[in-house]
């Protein structure tokens, strides 16, 4: 699973910022907002539910790979 959350992530982030040719900022607001909803949900929820669980993980890598990836090829903080 978290291979497959790693690929969507770089994939995800990469059909926003260069396919749909919106930039790595939008991308990383867009996905950032999509995580903090997930989040909230599954914090709210009384009881575990294995979809918005794993929604909320996949959300992770998504927006934590597109930030990754504008503060490297936007803002130029690559080591």
């Amino acid at each position: 699973m978290k291979i497959c959350a790693t690929t969507l992530g770089e994939t995800a982030g990469d059909l926003l910022s260069m396919t749909l040719n919106i930039g790595y900022t939008v991308s990383s607001l867009i996905l950032f907002t999509a995580f903090v909803v997930l989040l909230l949900i599954q914090l709210s929820s009384k009881k575990y539910h294995p979809a918005l669980y794993w929604a909320v993980i996949l959300a992770t890598s998504t927006a934590g790979t597109t930030m990754s990836d504008f503060m490297d090829r936007t803002l130029g903080l690559a080591i």
